[in-house]
């Protein structure tokens, strides 16, 4: 691809599903001049003449537009030139050959951007010349042109342009129908495109609340980088400021260890430092371990810094999204590198509350959490959610390794967090006791507390508890010490009430007694 940056590819397509209809490679090339590997084997130059033959392919797309009746063309997939290597047959253009082009200089050179035919056809002098910018030049649906190796240039209509056809051929260029651009954009098996939201943005901030700080790198276009440390105070000046459309990362705040960020240079490689100067200025800057001795020098003036891998595997950041247009809706065609903050955030927008998951459970926090592994992330579910029933741990209610479903009953997109409910996949059986409201029966004593005793109603161990209160214990004995008790004991007691929405049950012995039924321990 141009200048070996156009790392992803997407094929136009129309809104039917079909590619544009009409596509012709132009070239200054005669077909007759090909082997039969259909490779060129004639004089021409490779390379741009910067007058009549280039002149004539701005004239080829001025005369293709006005056929498509279109004026105006959208930048996609801006790119510049890496920046520690050249591929260009020319050399690297000041300013990339965008000086004087967009109106407020290299930050109008972004996705998106909206440019007049006469613009088109400078940024496609640039492409022609090599050693600077490159991009496709679209109207969706409608138009494509685009600009490849060695002056071969595709045009892409929604008409068949015979007179474009011709007046193309009588510039002494050569227009050959082909069925598809070799540089239509072809979506390859990308990550999720997080669109940066104010659902992002909420999130950056809750994660910020630890740290104070945040380093957000805005890319507007391939191999171009600009560097922000954020801080509660900027971050909405930074954000109104960003280019549209850019993709962005959050990176781990800067250091002011000065010297052990220069200690954790590897031995060899390129890495990227981004530092801070002390006038509050915004540095980065690529070296190998021939610059690095360089590199120490220009980091002397530096207030706090980082270093970051080049390589696309150690290269993580906190979080990652692209800018959506003001619809809300993401249009940038950026190959989104799969990070895990991103797959978290895609798997969590899959969920729903009231959804019946199945996940294995992972942990048991004492008297916390119990942790579900649900897809590859770590759900929880609150004690109270674990059982309707009373129980002493949560181990009496899950195992680890165990298989469960449960409910959904919150997603927090912002804090990463996913709630889930066991007991809600089952009917509260608290209710079904209201009809012994008004019965004496005999329970067992499961608690001495200060203010009365604790009974459970029911014959199984997980019974449900009662409460009798002090000045519910039989007539004469005020609390549960005089009335001699212990744990386990059985005692009689009259339900007065149950409350399955508070969770409570009461209970009379001494209305129990009253009734005829024997003293307690029996």
């Amino acid at each position: 691809m141009r200048n070996g940056t156009a790392r992803c590819r997407v094929r136009t397509t129309l809104e039917d599903g079909g590619v544009l209809p009409y596509v012709y490679r132009v070239t200054k090339y005669d077909p007759s001049d090909r082997d039969g590997h259909g490779h060129y084997t004639g004089a021409e130059d490779t390379v741009s003449d910067h007058g009549q033959v280039e002149g004539a392919y701005l004239q080829a797309i001025e005369a293709f537009a006005a056929d498509t009746g279109i004026e105006r063309l959208t930048v996609r997939e801006p790119h510049l030139p890496v920046p520690f290597v050249n591929f260009g047959l020319e050399p690297p253009m000041d300013g990339f050959g965008l000086d004087g082009l967009f109106p407020t200089g290299l930050d109008g050179f972004h996705d998106g951007a909206d440019v007049s035919v006469g613009t088109a056809m400078d940024l496609v002098r640039v492409m022609l010349r090599g050693g600077g910018a490159w991009c496709r030049l679209e109207v969706e649906d409608t138009f494509t042109v685009h600009v490849g190796w060695d002056q071969y240039m595709y045009i892409g209509s929604s008409r068949p342009c015979e007179a474009a056809v011709a007046r193309t051929r009588a510039l002494g260029l050569f227009p050959e129908r082909i069925d598809a651009s070799p540089y239509d954009f072809e979506a390859e098996d990308e990550g999720p495109q997080r669109p940066a939201d104010d659902e992002f943005w909420a999130q950056l901030r809750w994660s910020m609340a630890g740290t104070n700080a945040r380093v957000l790198e805005e890319q507007s276009a391939y191999n171009l980088a600009r560097w922000h440390r954020l801080t509660p105070d900027n971050i909405d000046t930074i954000r109104a400021g960003l280019a549209p459309r850019a993709r962005l990362a959050i990176w781990p705040d800067l250091s002011s260890d000065i010297d052990a960020v220069l200690a954790s240079l590897p031995a060899e490689g390129h890495v990227e430092c981004v530092w801070q100067g002390r006038d509050g200025q915004m540095h980065s800057a690529t070296a190998d371990e021939d610059e690095f001795a360089e590199l120490a020098t220009r980091l002397s003036c530096a207030s706090a810094a980082m270093i970051l891998s080049m390589h696309a595997d150690d290269r993580v950041p906190l979080l990652a999204a692209v800018l959506p247009d003001s619809d809300g809706v993401v249009r940038a065609r950026w190959e989104i590198d799969p990070t895990p903050s991103t797959q978290q955030w895609a798997f969590l927008k899959t969920l729903h509350r009231g959804e019946i998951v199945t996940g294995r459970v992972t942990r048991i926090a004492d008297f916390w959490v119990t942790f579900v592994d649900i897809g590859g992330f770590e759900a929880m579910i609150n004690i109270p959610e674990l059982s309707w029933r009373p129980f002493n741990h949560p181990s009496d209610v899950v195992a680890v390794g165990q298989e469960i479903s449960a409910e959904i009953l919150d997603v927090d997109v912002i804090r990463e967090r996913v709630s889930l409910s066991l007991k809600a996949l089952h009917e509260d059986p608290m209710p079904l006791l209201v009809e012994l409201i008004g019965q004496t029966i005999v329970g067992r004593i499961t608690k001495l507390v200060p203010f009365g005793v604790f009974v459970r109603i029911e014959q199984e161990e997980n019974g449900f508890e009662g409460l009798v209160h002090n000045s519910e214990l039989a007539e004469g004995r005020s609390d549960h010490q005089q009335l001699s008790v212990q744990v386990g004991d059985a005692l009689p007691v009259k339900v007065l009430a149950i409350d399955p929405a508070r969770r409570r049950i009461t209970l009379s012995h001494r209305q129990a007694v009253s009734a005829g039924q024997e003293e307690p321990g029996a």
